[in-house]
């Protein structure tokens, strides 16, 4: 790694990411701006030459729930908590508002952009650490994912677990299935993956003030070329949060969190990794979109000055492995 390594994921889930914790309701407008919220993040991606990794659920591929249906694994989770399963959702509601469960148009927009990188977030926005599932169960849904992908001549070699929830059995399963890298958490305590259950206030409270004062540090890295057969580790360095009308005046130290990162990831050659989800555009999209634009204006300058690269997860990992 020379000069530093700028590296962008989105996790692009849609409804199917926020199911089992918010209403249709409380979500139609944020889920509805995705479809005009990612085309704007493309060109602007575009203006700045950003490559980045969108680590997609595979029920956005399809067109509509009979699809999907038609294509669901024999084996499904069986999750303790029922209300996770989607299957039981799609059957009783049909996900009728299309816009709102599937993407396939925008699939393809990413695609045939230049530099972005389709990786997979399982097929059914999957939860490794909730009780109740199983390792095979979890397999056969991403396989499923991946064979649904190369039906649209896509080979995703790349994983961002849901939730960030994954330990070494779920990773080596992977592994069996052909991946190359997954995104690991912030190697901080206070983003260790866990249930949901182990979402405690402490915890969210940390992760918030960590956005704007530095109690974690920069969480930029050095990568190691992992043993034969095992995948790469391109752990997450900070979340992009959105725009907050109630929080809006710390703005500034939220850019300067990010852009202090950044330029140590630069001077030390060491990757920092920068991640959200497009539906956290779908409103106050303007207000996210101007504040992105920052963050890649500073990257614009490290790379004038530094050489540093912008680079999606799979591309860190070809040049790892090679």
């Amino acid at each position: 790694m020379k000069n530093g390594s700028f590296v962008i994921s989105l996790d692009f889930e849609l409804y199917w990411g926020v199911r089992d914790k918010r209403t249709l309701d409380e979500c139609r407008d944020r889920m509805k701006g995705v479809h005009s919220a990612i085309p704007r993040v493309l060109a602007l991606f575009e203006d700045y030459d950003i490559h980045a990794t969108w680590a997609t659920v595979g029920f956005l591929f399809f067109s509509d729930a009979e699809e999907l249906l038609h294509n669901a694994p024999l084996l499904k989770p069986s999750y303790d908590d029922q209300s996770l399963c989607p299957y039981s959702y799609v059957k009783l509601t049909g996900a009728s508002e299309k816009e709102l469960h599937f993407a396939p148009h925008l699939v393809d927009k990413i695609a045939s952009t230049k530099g972005q990188e389709v990786a997979t977030h399982t097929l059914s926005h999957y939860y490794c650490l909730e009780a109740g599932q199983t390792v095979e169960q979890f397999q056969e849904d991403l396989g499923t994912a991946l064979d649904v992908a190369k039906t649209r001549g896509l080979e995703l070699k790349t994983l961002v677990f849901p939730r960030n929830q994954s330990d070494e059995a779920y990773i080596r399963a992977f592994a069996d299935l052909g991946g190359q890298a997954y995104r690991g958490n912030e190697f901080s305590s206070l983003y260790r993956a866990s249930a949901t259950s182990g979402h405690n206030l402490a915890k969210r409270a940390g992760r918030l003030l960590d956005a704007y004062i530095n109690l974690s540090g920069s969480n930029t890295y050095k990568l190691e070329t992992p043993a034969p057969g095992e995948c790469l580790n391109i752990p997450s360095s900070r979340f992009l949060r959105p725009y907050s009308k109630r929080l809006s005046l710390l703005d500034g130290l939220k850019l300067k969190r990010i852009k202090d990162a950044m330029s140590y990831a630069a001077e030390h050659n060491e990757i920092f990794h920068l991640w959200w989800h497009p539906h956290n555009f779908g409103v106050d999209t303007d207000e996210n979109l101007r504040f992105l634009e920052r963050v890649l204006s500073h990257y614009a300058l490290l790379r004038e000055n530094q050489g540093m690269a912008s680079m999606s997860m799979g591309e860190v990992a070809n040049m790892v492995m090679k």
